[in-house]
């Protein structure tokens, strides 16, 4: 593996100490049926220019556009492009899982595709985006990522860019599901052992990356073109960069476990208080898995729209500042780790609108045998993978 920081993965576990866990009992009658579109909050009568235009700067900003650091002077600039892109950690994947994978997609791009957005792309791309617990230093630790050795995935979602750019589809994954994970290649030559009833999550414990986007194609059968992780410190500096985010709750949070108390309501959250939000399960709903990822998908969302409001773009300081605390803790597969790659992928995105955007979360039901955990729901779950590839 290569990087720019460097990359490693962790031996095997040894025993699955860790997947029967210690969470709530999760209740019998998990909901199935889940969101299938983002909502959006754009007036009707704002025009379509105005609102594909708040878009663009969106995703040229979340594709690390770094145009407005030109008035910087070319020296400064320079030196700024050199340091963000030296902030990302390269992961090659690719050569490490080898040929033995699921096929890449091939589609057709859907209907009103751009023909202005350069280059046009020709096939469709799915991304692991992964939110890691990870253990490593004061500020993880400090933000809830614990002090035992290792780290899990506390966060999975894969995400589905049609052929034409003008369609996206976000799927996640609970981490309480229980899946067979494969035999992963360590960086040492060795090789992590197969598990029946694993946890979705440790695959990344005992393999790194390279063992995550593993048992999502074995979960899935559907290829993972990129890699994309973000760490607990690195989402908090996101947010507190952007001066905080504004979210809306719709129950009472009072959850001792992430340390957030919040009533109904709308609040103007920092980036510890946001991560909270993010990472809170026991406080909402039955308390299982899928309330939280409803809230992170509505925390993606207010974050979307808080970049969208401040046009970065204008304000070279504050641009950095955002894109400095996304590098910095973000690590990538070695087809996105320069700013270069980023930039190139942000822009192909410039025809996608909000309308154009559908989450879901994949079919689940509670496992026969731990209740505490859920097992995908067939065949559901197996025709929304078939409908991504």
């Amino acid at each position: 593996m290569t990087g720019h920081k460097g990359s490693g993965g962790t031996g095997d576990g040894g025993d699955e100490a860790g997947d029967a866990g210690t969470d709530a009992d999760m209740p019998t009658d998990i909901p199935t049926d889940t969101p299938t579109d983002i909502p959006t909050d754009t007036p009707t009568d704002i025009p379509t220019d105005t609102r594909r235009g708040r878009r663009a700067r969106v995703l040229k900003i979340t594709g690390i556009s770094l145009a407005g650091l030109l008035v910087l002077g070319a020296g400064a600039a320079g030196w700024a492009y050199w340091q963000l892109n030296d902030n990302i950690t390269g992961v090659d994947i690719n050569s490490a899982l080898g040929d033995d994978r699921p096929a890449r997609a091939v589609a057709a791009p859907s209907p009103g595709a751009s023909a202005i957005v350069p280059p046009p792309p020709t096939e469709a791309l799915n991304i692991l985006v992964l939110g890691s617990d990870s253990r490593g230093g004061e500020e993880n630790q400090a933000l809830g990522g614990g002090d035992s050795g290792g780290a899990r995935s506390d966060t999975a979602m894969v995400v589905h860019l049609d052929a034409g750019r003008t369609a996206a589809t976000v799927v996640s994954i609970p981490r309480d599901t229980l899946v067979d994970r494969p035999s992963c290649p360590l960086p040492d030559g060795g090789s992590t052992r197969p598990v029946s009833g694993a946890m979705f999550n440790s695959a990344y414990e005992v393999g790194g990356p390279v063992c995550a986007v593993k048992t999502v194609e074995s979960l899935t059968d559907v290829r993972m073109d990129h890699y994309v992780e973000v760490d607990f410190a690195g989402f908090a500096r996101l947010v507190d960069a952007l001066g905080g985010v504004t979210v809306t709750t719709d129950e009472d949070i009072d959850d001792d476990r992430s340390h957030l108390t919040l009533e109904a309501g709308t609040h103007h959250l920092d980036g510890t208080d946001a991560l909270a939000l993010a990472r809170t399960r026991y406080a909402i709903g039955d308390g299982g898995d899928l309330g939280r990822i409803g809230l992170q998908h509505r925390l993606v969302k207010a974050l979307l729209e808080q970049i969208a409001d401040q046009d970065l773009l204008t304000s070279p300081t504050e641009l950095y500042e955002v894109a400095d605390a996304v590098t910095d803790s973000l690590t990538t597969d070695t087809g996105l780790d320069s700013l270069g790659e980023l930039m190139s992928l942000g822009q192909s995105l410039e025809g996608l609108s909000s309308d154009g955007v559908t989450t879901l979360t994949m079919p689940v039901l509670p496992a026969p045998w731990d209740r505490n955990r859920v097992v995908a729901d067939e065949p559901d779950a197996g025709e929304l993978w078939a409908s991504l590839r």
